[in-house]
């Protein structure tokens, strides 16, 4: 039992990171039809700036995260500048060719400037803490939490505010939003930054547990793009229980079946949920 508990922390724990990561490449896609390779890449300079933030300029933790949602929120705004929205009429293959370059240019330049080593990321939440037969850190209860108070504020944000309602009008009907006036470029820049700052969020929690080096979004964005077929493509609800369903399923296959083998259950998950719901569990209705 104590077993179980502990692997379904841990799933709860992985998935909250896989949650984050795959809203925000849901959200650029329900609005822009894109599917964001590069969005991996950005988690990764999201780890990196919060690591560098804390060793090179002495900031706290928590000021790191907030430097690194700035930075890589910036970039993200960027990318959709100077990349995605001149390709907007070209054919689909453009944008994603595009994204495959961002993704390279962005792991060679960071190799560049800080090489290629694996770093610990230092966290004031190192301390372990036992509960119900388990034993867990500070950091891991810290990523649960944080990870739903951020879902529970973007939720918010969608709901509540013109500028969310805007971006929700959007991914249900392009058209539509455009004829009631809603400026296209300033939703799709302000999406962007929600997708950055969500990816930047995601590495700077997780990388305490896990390490920061050039090719940690790699595995990260397979999954996230595994959890945004299995929610349905575009739908924020799919991403976040997506997320949750796959880092339980690997958690606890990882336990029961066999670790060599937790990779390979992302996988096996999207085959059987295709095979009963060929649009994933959440799609969208009328989307265009």
């Amino acid at each position: 039992m104590d077993v179980l508990l502990q692997q379904l922390f841990n799933g709860l724990t992985v998935g909250s990171v896989y949650s984050l990561v795959a809203l925000g490449l849901t959200l650029v896609y329900g609005i822009l039809h894109i599917p964001n390779f590069a969005h991996g890449a950005l988690y990764m300079v999201g780890g990196y700036i919060t690591l560098m933030s804390m060793a090179l300029m002495g900031v706290p933790y928590f000021i790191g995260i907030a430097i690194s949602i700035v930075v890589v929120g910036s970039l993200a705004m960027l990318m959709e500048r100077l990349v995605f929205n001149p390709l907007r009429h070209a054919p689909p293959i453009h944008d994603k060719i595009a994204a495959i370059g961002i993704l390279l240019f962005l792991e060679t330049l960071v190799q560049l400037v800080w090489g290629a080593d694996y770093r610990a990321m230092p966290t004031p939440f190192a301390d372990t803490v036992s509960f119900l037969g388990i034993t867990v850190t500070w950091q891991r209860i810290m990523i649960i939490v944080a990870a739903v108070v951020v879902m529970v504020l973007l939720q918010l944000f969608l709901k509540k505010t013109m500028v969310g309602a805007a971006i929700v009008a959007m991914s249900q009907n392009r058209e539509g939003a455009f004829l009631v006036g809603i400026n296209a470029n300033k939703v799709a820049m302000l999406t962007f930054f929600v997708s950055g700052a969500l990816a930047a969020i995601a590495a700077s929690i997780a990388s305490p547990i896990n390490l920061v080096y050039p090719g940690m979004g790699h595995l990260v964005i397979l999954k996230a793009f595994v959890i945004i077929i299995i929610g349905g493509m575009g739908s924020v609800p799919g991403a976040i229980i997506g997320g949750y369903i796959l880092g339980l399923t690997e958690s606890l296959g990882a336990t029961f079946i066999s670790a060599a083998y937790s990779d390979l259950i992302a996988f096996v998950l999207l085959v059987v949920i295709l095979t009963m719901k060929p649009q994933g569990l959440f799609a969208q209705k009328g989307a265009h």
